[in-house]
């Protein structure tokens, strides 16, 4: 490449970042640290808000900063030697600072990364294929970076977003539209659409060089229209239209890297158990879900039940169900930690499924030994004291997801 073409992009990129609202404060923002020895990396979903949250980053900063974004079309045929060239752009800015988007697009970025940490650059850096960032970063950054995750909008930044006040009809709402920030200004599915078909084509089918991308994308219709759902790999091969249970794993791990998807296994103290059991799905963001399929049935507790991992998983990694003789429940968060939290979900809690949903909660309560959990419902609020275990039942929109890493 030419020096002028990469001076051009960059030009051309940082117009484009400052042309933008800066949106909301995201509410990640605080968590970013202010540090120059390490690298700081944020990953997620393409289209979720990284560049808009780092952009926000940098201006709280207040520093000159150079930004790069990988991931355009003029830069196909960018190389590891033109890093060479990006060096010069970058003394020519004087920026001490360096924001680069988009860095898995680039070949051996994570050495480059690395030799600018060496000269005393600060560095920032996104990605949106988690499994290339984690790879990369643990083969040529180890101990010099520090890692963050950004999802779509939560349903409190969706509220702040769209001038809406918390209640059960801005989640029915939100369970709608979701978190996407572009297409909740625009309402324009085709944002969506695309967003899918970027992420299959682009991000998976070319990088992994698979040729049978229909397969592909019959799996990614069918999980989408399966969300709160188990799964299981050997009871999908006609679905995907493939002969092995190993491929079929193979993309599924292609769409969790690329934080299309979500698995949460069945909680075990057997490793081998846990991985024998079938996995629950849980899809990125409701929009998807709107989008990905033309045939999905709109079961709200579904819908519900997907809302809750996803606003459970930006607080914590350590996520699992619960199945055991006496009955199952929805989630166990932080299981081994001192104070696992139980929790069930239902749309509402009614007669008739009430017992099911107070059996399961009370089964996996008594299994962990806590003293109460919670039920959580599109709109219903009560105590329950059943076994001596004290049951909150609490409306999913009140619900401060957020506390979950101090109570557990």
């Amino acid at each position: 490449m030419k020096t002028s073409t990469l001076l051009e992009v960059g030009i051309d990129q940082k117009a484009a970042l400052g042309e933008q609202d800066s949106g909301i404060r995201r509410n990640g923002l605080p968590a970013l640290p202010d540090i120059q020895s390490h690298a700081l990396v944020v990953s997620g979903i393409r289209r979720c808000g990284k560049s808009t949250l780092l952009h926000q980053f940098v201006n709280k900063l207040g520093r000159p900063f150079f930004y790069f974004n990988f991931d355009d079309l003029r830069l196909y045929d960018f190389s590891a030697a033109d890093f060479e060239l990006l060096d010069r752009v970058i003394a020519e800015s004087g920026a001490r600072l360096l924001f680069f988007d988009e860095i898995q697009s680039a070949p051996h970025w994570e050495i480059y990364v690395r030799q600018k940490l060496d000269d005393g650059f600060q560095v920032i850096v996104t990605g949106s294929n988690a499994s290339l960032l984690s790879r990369e970063l643990g083969s040529r950054l180890t101990g010099r970076h520090l890692s963050k995750e950004l999802f779509p909008f939560s349903y409190d930044e969706f509220c702040r977003f769209t001038n809406q006040a918390a209640g059960a009809e801005s989640l029915d709402i939100y369970l709608e539209k979701g978190g996407f920030p572009e297409y909740l200004k625009t309402g324009n599915t085709e944002i969506l659409t695309q967003l899918q078909q970027d992420i299959l084509y682009r991000d998976i089918a070319v990088r992994y060089g698979l040729r049978d991308a229909a397969s592909l994308h019959r799996l990614f219709v069918y999980l989408v229209s399966n969300a709160a759902q188990l799964v299981s790999p050997s009871k999908l091969l006609s679905v995907a239209g493939v002969k092995s249970a190993t491929t079929v794993l193979e993309y599924f791990s292609y769409f969790e890297a690329a934080y299309l998807i979500h698995l949460v296994p069945c909680f075990s103290w057997s490793a081998k158990a846990q991985s024998l059991a079938p996995k629950k799905l849980y899809v990125a963001d409701p929009g998807i879900i709107k989008t990905g399929t033309a045939s999905f049935t709109g079961n709200r507790g579904s819908l519900l039940e997907n809302f809750v991992f996803t606003s459970l998983r930006p607080h914590t990694r350590d996520l699992f169900y619960f199945a055991g003789k006496d009955g199952e429940c929805d989630f166990i968060v932080n299981p081994h930690g001192q104070h696992p939290l139980c929790v069930q979900v239902t749309l509402e809690l009614t007669r008739d499924d009430e017992p099911r949903e107070i059996q399961g909660l009370l089964a996996a309560l008594k299994f962990f030994g806590q003293d109460g959990g919670i039920i959580l419902t599109r709109d219903t609020e009560d105590l329950i004291l059943e076994q001596g275990k004290r049951i909150q039942v609490i409306p999913a929109w009140k619900y401060n997801f957020a506390g979950i890493e101090e109570t557990t």
